[in-house]
């Protein structure tokens, strides 16, 4: 059940496609402004990703006085939460589009980070009036903080501007997704050490504030003014023009609706039909490989690089060097995924996922240190591109939110595991290595899964 009519939204002026104006009448393919503005959702959801949370980890430790351990399970219980509810979202963007989805993720994802800019402050106060342990209060606070802040940011803002990339584009998409990741790449992997200058100057209560005030105002207004759900409510198509007729070198994937010819070959699945297939759950397993470790490894990364004698500036600093291989990796994985069955791309990204790892396990060995650069880097290049182009190419556009919905629960839970499993084995060995073995193995597990899968809609075409 929903709290409003879709059809009835949909009616309101000011969210008609051609309003305030008109994206048939520019002189050039409004796809290139969606892919702009929807890379810059992407990058407005760091607040709510791990990567932005990260650098305030252990400044709400000192202010709340809980552990490591417990403020990690609070994350997680936030993040599992907020996952389940994701299917719910991914429908709510098939049927009411792109621009109310965005604007009201960026005004919620704004408020909870005034939420939690004040947690402790409102836990010290309802742990005088009630008579309860501040520390329990200052937990459930932060469980409700996060799943707030993981659903409007990780999530709900996060699968919007990639559900909406993804219908602009047809044989381009790939091209597409791989500029996107350029700007993603660079922007997921600087975020820790641009937030923790910005944590120097404000504080982190007024970094929260100002990211607020950003998302809030900014990242709300330009996704009234400039996302369209797709080509078509504009008098447009996919591309801008008509699209090539796939090559036998290349997958097929959802084509242009301005080519009759090809629009035989395609097929939209519904979510039913999408989650029977080996293909869907082997992309899925990928990215969600990446997603926790990824993660886990991101929330502790102080942590991490304090336990090999390595200052926090030096820590965060590594993500730098990641954003180079994972800028370049995005946007060469982005040329080859128009020309190349996708499944070998995540065999690639499993491979360097587990070199990664391995990496970063042993962080007090210069050698090692670059293994984990290098390898995370362009594990990580290949997650942006390949989770904007794989839902829609093997599974249409019709369906595309639902289908990508499941897709996002299962990362965003995958996420939640992260950091409560690495701290689990900080806790009881003293050392995050044992845990990071551990991530290290299961994308390599995934490549066994990925070795069988097929694109959907080349089952399709045999079949038929």
């Amino acid at each position: 059940m929903t709290f409003f009519h879709s059809d009835q939204l949909k009616r309101i002026a000011i969210l008609q496609p051609n309003v305030p104006f008109a994206p048939s009448r520019l002189r050039f393919f409004y796809g290139w402004v969606i892919l702009v503005v929807t890379t810059l959702g992407i990058i407005m959801s760091i607040p709510g990703q791990t990567a932005g949370v990260s650098v305030f980890t252990d400044h709400l430790i000192l202010a709340t006085g809980l552990s490591r351990l417990s403020l990690s399970n609070a994350y997680l219980i936030g993040t599992l939460t907020s996952g389940l509810l994701l299917p719910i979202g991914g429908t709510w963007i098939d049927r009411i589009g792109a621009r109310p989805i965005v604007v009201g993720a960026s005004i919620w994802l704004a408020l909870t980070l005034v939420y939690l800019s004040m947690s402790d402050r409102l836990a010290l106060l309802l742990g005088n009036l009630l008579a309860i342990p501040t520390s329990t209060i200052t937990f459930l606070l932060l469980c409700i903080g996060f799943v707030s802040l993981r659903f409007s940011g990780q999530g709900m803002l996060t699968l919007v501007s990639r559900t909406t990339l993804g219908k602009w584009f047809d044989r381009r998409r790939g091209m597409a997704s791989g500029i996107a990741g350029l700007f993603l790449s660079f922007g997921f992997s600087a975020a820790p050490l641009l937030l923790s200058f910005f944590i120097d100057g404000l504080g982190w209560r007024g970094a929260w504030l100002s990211l607020a005030l950003l998302v809030g105002l900014g990242m709300s207004s330009l996704g009234w003014l400039l996302y369209r759900d797709n080509p078509e409510e504009c008098g447009l198509v996919m591309d801008g023009e008509a699209a090539i007729a796939p090559t036998p070198s290349r997958e097929l994937s959802q084509p242009s609706q301005s080519n009759p010819a090809n629009h035989a070959q395609a097929r939209d699945f519904t979510r039913v039909e999408a989650l029977r297939s080996l293909a869907f759950w082997a992309v899925t397993l990928a990215l969600a490989t990446q997603s926790l470790s990824v993660t886990g490894i991101t929330f502790h990364i102080v942590d991490i690089g304090a336990a090999v004698g390595l200052a926090e500036k030096q820590t965060v600093a590594l993500f730098l060097p990641i954003a180079v291989f994972s800028t370049l990796t995005g946007y060469l994985v982005g040329l080859m995924a128009d020309r190349t069955q996708l499944r070998f791309l995540f065999m690639v990204m499993m491979v360097f996922e587990a070199i990664g790892i391995t990496g970063m396990a042993h962080l007090d060995s210069d050698v090692f240190r670059l293994v984990a650069i290098a390898g995370l880097g362009i594990s990580g290049g290949c997650f942006g591109t390949l989770s904007t182009v794989t839902m829609p190419r093997y599974f249409g556009r019709q369906h595309l939110g639902a289908i990508a919905g499941v897709e996002m629960m299962v990362l965003v839970m995958a996420s939640a595991i992260g950091p409560s499993f690495l701290a689990m084995f900080n806790a009881v060995f003293g050392s995050y290595r044992m845990g990071l073995y551990l991530c290290a193995m299961l994308p390599l597990m995934i490549v066994f899964v990925l070795i069988p899968s097929r694109n959907p809609q080349n089952i399709a075409v045999d079949q038929g």
